[in-house]
């Protein structure tokens, strides 16, 4: 079992940034991929960026290529993502999750966090 618990979102303008931190519980962190998901009123769950268990990987949704970077501290049990030149677009609430799989798809994840909210003012 792996708890997850962000904290970082916040109300921000357009052009700064924020870091996100996931820190999750349980065991065998290492052992898991991480991922973070996005979703803004009334739009589907989106992928936004994962890294596989030693951070040797990364992947990210087109939207936030160049802006936003993914990160983890094994030691720390903590994932973290790095938001660079927000837009107001970015708005949405963030949620991190695990998986035993590096994977873009929201439904190969096993644990997710209860999100955190960002909002980017233009």
């Amino acid at each position: 079992q792996v708890q997850l618990v962000e904290s970082g979102g916040g109300l921000v303008q357009a052009g700064g940034s924020l870091r996100l931190s996931c820190a999750t519980s349980g065991r065998a962190f290492t052992t898991y991929s991480m991922g973070w998901f996005r979703q803004a009123p009334w739009k589907e769950r989106e992928f936004v960026a994962a890294i596989n268990w030693n951070g040797g990987n990364t992947y990210y949704a087109d939207s936030v290529k160049g802006r936003f970077t993914i990160s983890r501290d094994n030691a720390k049990k903590t994932v973290y993502l790095q938001m660079n030149s927000l837009k107001p677009d970015d708005t949405a609430v963030y949620y991190c999750a695990a998986s035993r799989t590096t994977t873009v798809v929201a439904n190969e994840y096993d644990y997710w966090g209860q999100g955190t909210q960002v909002t980017v003012s233009s």
